[in-house]
């Protein structure tokens, strides 16, 4: 199967270098989306001869992501994985994202919460609101999804082409995931572990956190109302 990474990035000039020098030495073929970045991003892609799409204006985290759908779509691969530019994401559980996908996954979620892990589990708070969207998911989709707001996944050729084509904007992780249901798609969890953003700072403040919870709650509750698909 031809796997592709694609690594959404928004002012990532400190992380973004050592996270594709991970990907690199995997041996996967990848593409950075520089969401219009402010800091120098674009320099150190060009710099060191990343392969990477630049946004002339920030899109936000949907409009990254799409335009990494879009790119694996165009370029016809049959996977791709969504890897988030602060370094977070262990390279090492690629592998278990991609056979999750070939034993029938449209759509696999790498979950911290699936089984005990030593990695890094989020903020109190933030574990809080990941098990409020677990339980709207279960109750609008009848999927049990213990770490909607993961950005470690991995997406078959029917999910790239539906995300493509339409994808959530603002938060979209939880809403992509009642979207791919609705559409018929099977979405799964796979166990990862995780590591703290290894510089920079996260855009999520306590502001936009409750904006994210209202937000995505609304959202999911507007998609769920439609044709329930298969788990």
């Amino acid at each position: 199967m031809r796997v592709l990474i694609v690594i959404p990035a928004y002012n990532e000039e400190a992380n973004i270098l050592n996270v594709v020098e991970d990907v690199r030495a995997a041996g996967y073929d990848y593409v950075v989306i520089n969401d219009g970045s402010t800091d120098d991003t674009a320099r150190v892609c060009e710099d060191n001869g990343i392969n990477y799409v630049n946004l002339i204006q920030n899109l936000g985290i949907g409009g990254a992501v799409q335009t990494g759908h879009l790119y694996a779509y165009t370029h016809g691969y049959d996977v791709d994985i969504q890897v988030d530019g602060d370094g977070q994401h262990d390279i090492s559980y690629v592998p278990d994202l991609v056979r999750a996908v070939q034993e029938g996954a449209d759509l696999a979620i790498g979950s911290r919460f699936v089984e005990e892990s030593d990695g890094f589990q989020s903020s109190f708070m933030r574990r809080v609101g990941i098990k409020w969207l677990k339980h709207c998911i279960k109750l609008f989709t009848g999927l049990t999804i213990n770490d909607s707001t993961s950005g470690f996944r991995a997406s078959g050729r029917r999910a790239i082409e539906l995300f493509a084509h339409s994808y959530p904007s603002d938060y979209p992780e939880p809403e992509s995931i009642v979207a791919a249901n609705k559409q018929g798609l099977v979405v799964r969890e796979v166990p990862v572990a995780m590591r703290e953003r290894q510089g920079g700072t996260s855009s999520i403040n306590a502001l936009k956190g409750a904006y994210y919870m209202v937000k995505v709650t609304l959202a999911i509750a507007i998609e769920g109302f439609g044709k329930r698909g298969r788990g």
